[in-house]
């Protein structure tokens, strides 16, 4: 098994890119011990000292620390993720997904076209890029032109994520529907 480790714009992430795809076509977001009924394999990495959140994309998972430096904790995230992946067993039980709102859009119904501009654009242009950085942004909300976004994964607490969402984002977005006045981090 072999597992290739990638920095990140986040100096407290780093990203461990897998040879096979642990996830279909969804992204999962894990901040605490508690989060992790539906996966093992992200209960046990919460199980290393100074883990702070994980996050599983199609091929790699996102980890974040809080505290100790990279050379300390690479080493046991390494064999708890090789070890898991050669057992076999899913990353993500299906069964034990809980039913959540979190992926619908609040939006007003006369917007729906824009609405659907814009999460195309973000399927089309921003989340791969943001997923080469080790993350992932979820559409939350639009309302009255701001669009609101939640950073997940690496970009979630990234030094640079303000910068990312108004510098880059912003403008894509404002660039392509006339209707986006600005983009905000959903809190």
């Amino acid at each position: 098994m072999f597992i290739q480790t990638e920095s990140t714009p986040n100096p407290n992430s780093l990203k461990f890119i897998l040879e096979e795809e642990i996830t279909k076509d969804q992204t999962f977001e894990f901040n605490s011990i508690e989060d992790c009924v539906a996966s093992e394999l992200a209960a046990q990495l919460f199980n290393i000292d100074g883990i702070e959140s994980i996050f599983f994309g199609l091929n790699f998972i996102s980890i974040n620390k809080n505290k100790y430096e990279w050379d300390q904790l690479k080493a046991p995230i390494l064999t708890k993720i090789a070890d898991f992946l050669s057992s076999g067993k899913p990353v993500i039980k299906v069964n034990d997904l809980k039913e959540t709102n979190n992926n619908k859009t609040e939006f007003n119904p006369e917007d729906k076209e824009i609405v659907f501009q814009i999460q195309e654009l973000l399927d089309s242009k921003i989340k791969p890029a943001v997923a080469q950085d080790g993350g992932d942004i979820e559409f939350k909300k639009f309302y009255d032109g701001i669009v609101y976004l939640a950073l997940q994964g690496s970009c979630a607490g990234c030094p640079s994520s303000t910068m990312t969402l108004k510098t880059g984002i912003e403008n894509l977005l404002k660039h392509y529907v006339r209707e986006v006045k600005s983009v905000e981090q959903y809190t």
